[in-house]
């Protein structure tokens, strides 16, 4: 079945043979697949209030287990963004009263970040959206398909990352 990358690939092949074509229907394809999921599931966090950037510090948060509190450096880590990104996303979460900013016992001079009640019953309710939406999203492949290609993706992520990102 012919899609917008293979007519791509098929251009290139006939333009240019001499070049090594392996990445680009995999690459394409992620990146395709990016681009035309987004708008869906950011609308998705938009119907509650939320960007992608704080739906994700609300996901982080919530899968860290109860009391669903950590140190802000953990939250930037995992999310792979800078500390200042991070404050624009904790003081815009704070205000709406998502998260809450106690002070941390062990050091009187830091603050924590911990979902707030309010904040625990909307990332659970978009979270389980997002999850039904997800998967009506790879619904055209079966279940071990699904699987398949989730190990594929999870061995081409470790080698990306190992490349490009280093190891955690």
């Amino acid at each position: 079945m012919a899609d917008h990358v293979a007519r791509i690939e098929a251009q290139w092949g006939r333009e240019r043979p001499d070049v090594p074509l392996d990445g680009l229907p995999i690459i394409a394809r992620a990146r395709r697949i990016t681009l035309l999921t987004r708008g869906p599931i950011e609308s998705l966090f938009e119907e509650h209030g939320l960007n992608a950037g704080e739906f994700d510090v609300l996901a982080t948060l919530r899968r860290s287990g109860k009391p669903y509190t950590v140190r802000p450096t953990e939250l930037f880590t995992q999310l792979m963004i800078n500390s200042s990104s991070l404050t624009d996303r904790l003081n815009r979460l704070e205000k709406a009263g998502l998260i809450d900013r106690p002070v941390n016992r062990e050091d009187g001079r830091s603050r924590l970040v911990q979902l707030s009640r309010h904040g625990v019953q909307v990332i659970d309710t978009v979270f389980a959206k997002d999850m039904a939406l997800e998967n009506e999203i790879v619904g055209c492949l079966t279940m071990d398909e699904r699987k398949a290609l989730a190990g594929l993706l999870r061995k081409l992520a470790v080698g990306v990352e190992a490349k490009y990102a280093g190891t955690d």
